[in-house]
């Protein structure tokens, strides 16, 4: 094969800087991982990387899968999915293999595949990888907070290897890998999925400040608009809800028809505080929706219900043997959507509890609205309204 032009170190980082900002902008609207992991590959080849093989390790923990493999190579337009069941590390393609070398605390794996296999690992993918004419291979874990090590491999057949500045290139791009699975279902709960707290009736008990929020006569809405009407509408309200959240530290765990369901752990101390400046900022891009609503298309206001609570819920995984949804459940959880429900009935679009508005006192004007009944909890519940 011919080999691909040799580039100097700052050629290499320049083209490298433009992949690093496709990962990081363009591809939140692509729902699949292995469709970004193959773009990503094409596009590292055509910033002069001479990459010719790539794989992507992601322990995912599945209810029967221990993890995923996606590989690509040269000529694929989109990777290849193999899953990996939970007795891959007695067998031999595991033992031995770069992926043990990771697992058990290598923070690289170099193999120079053009020396002679003798004095090289002795492991069968590398057999496969130099009968293939690939001259160099390296592999890199992802940190995580919780520990958990997942990796990205690189190959090339350029004759003598990657050069460094190939390899420095290649290594920018590891944060932003990480930062995928962060877009997709937040931070916290992509470290607790890649910790392994995704099977079945597994997870753990967080203390948060819990936000649920609804738009209100939906099902007239749908009911009556052209369908585009309503999934523009539907943006513009997601994006107004979501952003001030994700701004002030919430975490989305869903989207629920025209709901949303989102966490502020109280890990963080201002957790309670963030989440009513981000409601308050939320109302504000609200008015701003529904006036520019108004005035490009003469549609009604829309309206909104939002109920606040805070307690300990569970953090896990829920669902059947091969479909699983990570959320939230447990009272707390339930009391929050029982105010939601109950802004309509008084007439007040942000309602806390008690126990939420404790947290803030002295630091916001909260209206006390009395103490009501909640359906499924025995007690009378003292609730206060939010204005900001």
């Amino acid at each position: 094969m011919n080999a691909p032009p040799k580039i100097g170190p700052a050629s290499a980082h320049s083209d490298s800087d433009e992949v690093v900002r496709w990962l990081t902008n363009d591809t939140r609207d692509e729902r699949f991982l292995d469709n970004i992991f193959a773009e990503l590959c094409v596009r590292i080849q055509q910033a002069n990387i001479p990459v010719k093989r790539a794989t992507l390790h992601i322990m995912i923990h599945h209810p029967q899968w221990l993890g995923a493999r996606f590989v690509w190579a040269d000529g694929m337009h989109e990777a290849e999915i193999a899953r990996l069941d939970y007795d891959v590390r007695e067998r031999s393609e595991y033992i031995g293999s770069p992926a043990n070398e990771i697992h058990d605390g290598a923070t690289e794996v170099r193999e120079n595949l053009e020396r002679d296999r003798s004095l090289g690992r002795k492991h069968a993918v590398f057999d496969e990888m130099r009968d293939k004419g690939l001259t160099d291979y390296v592999a890199w874990p992802f940190y995580h907070t919780l520990g958990k090590r997942h990796f990205v491999t690189f190959a090339t057949d350029r004759p003598g290897g990657f050069e460094d500045a190939h390899v420095a290139a290649l290594q920018k791009l590891l944060p932003v890998l990480r930062t995928l699975l962060e877009t997709y279902v937040g931070s916290h709960a992509s470290e607790l999925i890649l910790a392994g707290a995704t099977r079945r009736g597994t997870g753990t008990t967080v203390r948060a400040a819990i936000l649920i929020c609804d738009l209100r006569d939906f099902t007239r809405i749908s009911d009556n608009w052209p369908r585009d009407d309503v999934i523009d509408l539907l943006n513009g309200y997601f994006d107004a809800m979501s952003e001030p959240i994700e701004r002030h530290g919430g975490e989305i765990l869903k989207f629920i028809g025209d709901g949303l369901l989102a966490i502020f752990p109280l890990s963080e101390p201002q957790a309670c505080a963030n989440l009513l400046r981000a409601v308050s900022e939320a109302r504000q891009a609200m008015v701003a929706l529904n006036q520019k609503n108004g005035e490009e298309s003469s549609r009604a206001p829309l309206n909104y219900g939002i109920g606040v609570h805070v307690g300990d819920v569970m953090y896990g995984n829920i669902g059947s043997r091969t479909r699983l949804d990570f959320t939230v459940i447990g009272p707390a959880v339930n009391m929050a959507s029982r105010l939601e429900t109950l802004t309509k009935q008084l007439g007040k679009p942000v309602l806390l509890s008690r126990a939420f508005a404790d947290f803030v006192k002295g630091e916001f004007d909260l209206e006390r609205v009395g103490e009501y009944p909640v359906r499924g909890f025995n007690d009378p519940i003292e609730l206060f309204a939010y204005h900001g």
